[in-house]
């Protein structure tokens, strides 16, 4: 994997994130990928798995968001073969208005590929920035 082909995949996450669309969810992941939303978990194992999770209703593994109220900025930090480690932040605001910023996270992935660029690990460290 090269930086472009990183930075490609999580411009495809955040696309996919916004519109909670299952062809784009999808897309991101192999059949027998293994994901994390918290590191310690046990991880959500399958594509079919992962496209449920995000697309449940609230109170699942995601939280499913309300569209128009968060946004994010992903950039490869480190890439080794077929791992990749990648940094951003998380924004969230309390209504679609984005008058008042809810919480922002900063988050750290760590993303292994399978030879045709789709994800087949995924694990999510993030913390909550403090409130200024």
């Amino acid at each position: 994997m090269t930086h472009d082909d990183v930075q490609r995949w999580l411009d495809d996450y955040l696309a996919a994130w916004k519109s909670y669309d299952a062809g784009e969810i999808e897309a991101l992941f192999s059949e027998d990928v293994e994901y994390r939303f918290y590191p310690a978990d046990e991880p959500i194992r399958g594509r079919d798995e992962v496209v449920r999770s995000w697309l449940a209703p609230e109170g699942n593994e995601s939280g499913r968001d309300t569209p128009g109220t968060y946004d994010g900025e992903y950039h490869p930090y480190a890439i080794e073969g077929s791992r990749a480690g990648a940094v951003g932040v998380s924004t969230y605001w309390s209504d679609a208005s984005r008058s008042t910023i809810e919480r922002v996270y900063d988050n750290c992935w760590l993303i292994e590929f399978d030879a045709a660029g789709r994800c087949r690990s995924f694990t999510e460290y993030y913390v909550k920035q403090p409130r200024r």
